[in-house]
C-alpha cells in the first residue's frame, strides 16, 4: 500500500523525467460545416458587387471567393469592351497595377531564398546607378533591398507620377537614377509609398537573376503556380480576352490606352484573370499554418509567411463609427502586401491596384482561411466598402471562425497535473510542476492557502470540466467544475525541457461564462 502511494506521489515527477512533447498540431478549423455556411452569404454577396459596380459606374467587373486554397465561388458582371458590347467573362484579362508589387517582392525573397542576395544589402551592389545617390542626412544609411520592400527607403510617395511610368525602357530608368533621386525622409525611418522603389526591386531581380524580370517571374513563380493567363504584356493577351480600362467623364466612358510593359513593370504592371488571381491568393494562403508536411514551393512557405507580417509600421487609428461602437485600424506595409487589424480580424492581409483604367483588390485572412478578389476596368476602382461588406456577409454565417490553436501533448498534460493540484494539493506535484520562477514570484504557501480559498468557496469538489482553450502550444486555460461554482485555471509553460509551469492563475467564473478570449474591441 506504501509503495502503491509513493508512485502515486511521484508519478508527475516521473512524467516530467521521461519528457512530454511541447511539438503542438497545427491551428486547426473545429467546424465542418464552415464552407457550407460561406456559402449562403454568396448571393448576397452578388447583389451587393452588382449594385457597387451600377452605383459606381464600373463598366465590367470580376470577382472570386477562395476558401481553404480554391475559388469557392465567381461573379461576373458588365462590360470587358463597352464599343463592341462585349461581356466580361470568367477568363477576362484584367490590369492589376500595384498588385504587381507581391510578386515582386515574392522573387525577391526566392532569391534570398538560394543565396543570391540578403534584404540587409545595400541596393547598389546589384544597381550601381545608385551608388551616386546624395542622401538627405549625413548619418543616412544606405537604402537596402529590406527598405525597398516596405516602402522604407525613404523616397516620396509617387502615385500619380509613377502610373505613367510603365513604358520606361530599361536605358531611360538606368539614366534617371543617375540622375539622383530625392528624399522625403531619411531611410529606415518612415513609410512612404514609392512605386520607384519596387522599380528598382524589379532591376535587382533582372540583374542577380541575368534575365529579364518578366521572364523570370513567368518561369519561376506564375508557370509554377499555374497562373498561365497572367502577363506582363497587354499585347500577349488574345483580343477576345481583353479588358478594356475607362475613366468617367461628363457621363461618359472614355477608354484608356492599354499601357506597354517596360522597366517600371515590377510595380505594377501585371495583367490576369479572376482564376489566375485566385490561385495566387490560395497561395497565399496555404502558407498558414506553420505546420509539418511537404514545402511544395515554388518559394517556402515560411518565406511566404514572412512577406506578410508587418516590417513597417504605418499607423493606426481607434474611433467610434456612428452608432458609438468602436472600429480599430492598426498595421503597416510587409513585403509587397499591407498588413491590418482590426475590430473583426486579428490579421488581414491586402493590396489595391489603380491605373488609368483600371481597379483592383486582393485581401485575404490568414486565420481564417478565406479571401476575396475583385478586378473592374474603371479607374482606380474603389473596391475597399464593397469588400468590407462582402467579409461581413460572410462573418454572419457564422463559418468565418478562426483555426483553433492546438495544444501541445505537454500543456494537455500539465493540464490534469495542475488540476489535480488545485483539486487537492500536494507538495510532490506541486513542486515537480513549478518552475523556478513560480514560488519566487508569489511564495508556495500563500499559492497554496489562495486555491484552497478559492475552492472552499466554490463549493469544493472540483475536477476539470471540457477540454483546454489554448492560446498557443504552451498556454491555455480550463474550466474546473466544483460543487457550487466553478474556476477558471490559466498557464503558461516555462521555455525549458521538460517545460514546466511558469505562470498559473486560478479565478472565479460564472457558469455561464465563457473561456473564448475577449474580443479586440468591446
Amino acid at each position: 500500500m506504501r509503495h502503491s502511494l509513493l508512485l502515486l506521489l511521484l508519478a508527475p515527477t516521473i512524467a516530467l523525467a521521461q519528457g512530454t512533447s511541447s511539438h503542438a498540431p497545427a491551428p486547426a478549423f473545429t467546424d465542418p460545416q464552415r464552407l457550407a455556411k460561406l456559402s449562403s452569404a454568396f448571393p448576397a454577396i452578388d447583389r451587393m458587387m452588382r449594385e457597387f459596380a451600377e452605383r459606381a459606374k464600373v463598366p465590367g467587373i470580376g470577382y472570386g471567393i477562395i476558401v481553404d486554397g480554391k475559388v469557392v465561388h465567381l461573379g461576373i458582371s458588365g462590360l470587358r469592351d463597352v464599343k463592341a458590347n462585349a461581356p466580361v467573362e470568367s477568363t477576362t484579362v484584367f490590369r492589376i497595377a500595384s498588385m504587381t508589387k507581391s510578386f515582386t517582392a515574392l522573387a525577391i525573397l526566392q532569391l534570398r531564398d538560394a543565396g543570391r542576395l540578403s534584404l540587409e544589402d545595400p541596393a547598389e551592389k546589384y544597381v550601381p546607378e545608385l551608388r551616386r545617390l546624395r542622401y538627405p542626412t549625413s548619418d543616412s544609411p544606405k537604402i537596402t533591398i529590406r527598405h525597398l520592400l516596405s516602402h522604407s527607403e525613404g523616397f516620396p510617395e509617387d502615385n500619380p507620377w509613377g502610373d505613367q511610368q510603365l513604358s520606361r525602357t530599361d536605358a531611360e530608368m538606368a539614366a534617371m537614377m543617375r540622375q539622383g533621386i530625392p528624399f522625403s525622409t531619411a531611410p529606415g525611418t518612415n513609410y512612404e509609398y514609392s512605386n520607384y522603389g519596387f522599380a528598382i526591386l524589379g532591376r535587382i531581380v533582372a540583374n542577380v537573376s541575368g534575365m529579364p524580370y518578366a521572364r523570370y517571374v513567368r518561369q519561376r513563380i506564375l508557370l509554377p503556380l499555374g497562373m498561365t493567363v497572367t502577363t506582363l504584356e497587354a499585347s500577349q493577351v488574345p483580343a477576345t480576352r481583353l479588358a478594356h480600362g475607362y475613366r468617367r467623364q461628363d457621363d461618359q466612358w472614355l477608354e484608356e490606352a492599354q499601357l506597354p510593359d517596360g522597366s517600371f513593370g515590377a510595380m505594377g504592371g501585371m495583367l490576369t484573370s479572376i482564376a489566375d488571381l485566385g490561385k495566387w491568393v490560395a497561395f497565399m494562403l496555404d502558407a498558414w499554418p506553420a505546420r509539418d508536411g511537404p514545402d511544395r514551393g515554388p518559394v517556402r512557405r515560411s518565406s511566404v509567411r514572412e512577406m506578410q507580417q508587418v516590417t513597417r509600421y504605418n499607423g493606426g487609428t481607434a474611433i467610434r463609427d456612428a452608432n458609438g461602437m468602436p472600429q480599430l485600424n492598426a498595421g503597416g506595409y510587409g513585403y509587397g502586401l499591407g498588413i491590418r487589424q482590426t475590430c473583426l480580424f486579428r490579421v488581414s492581409v491586402s493590396h489595391t491596384g489603380g491605373l488609368p483604367g483600371f481597379g483592383s483588390l486582393m485581401r485575404w485572412l490568414p486565420d481564417q482561411g478565406v479571401g476575396i478578389v475583385a478586378l473592374g476596368n474603371l479607374t482606380y476602382t474603389g473596391w475597399g466598402g464593397v469588400a468590407e461588406q462582402s467579409l461581413a456577409e460572410l462573418a454572419k454565417t457564422g463559418g468565418l471562425e478562426a483555426r483553433a490553436p492546438q495544444p501541445a501533448p505537454v500543456l494537455v498534460l500539465r493540464r490534469e497535473q495542475v488540476s489535480r493540484l488545485v483539486a487537492q494539493w500536494s507538495e510532490p506535484l506541486a513542486d515537480s510542476l513549478a518552475a523556478m520562477n513560480l514560488y519566487l514570484d508569489e511564495p508556495k504557501s500563500r499559492r497554496q492557502a489562495a486555491i484552497a480559498g478559492l475552492v472552499a468557496t466554490a463549493g469544493g469538489n472540483c475536477r476539470p470540466e471540457g477540454g483546454i482553450v489554448a492560446e498557443n502550444a504552451l498556454r491555455g486555460r480550463w474550466r474546473m467544475r466544483c460543487g457550487t461554482g466553478d474556476l477558471r485555471v490559466t498557464i503558461t509553460l516555462a521555455p525549458t525541457e521538460p517545460a514546466t509551469v511558469q505562470f498559473l492563475d486560478v479565478v472565479p467564473m460564472r457558469r455561464d461564462e465563457s473561456l473564448a478570449p475577449p474580443a479586440v474591441c468591446r
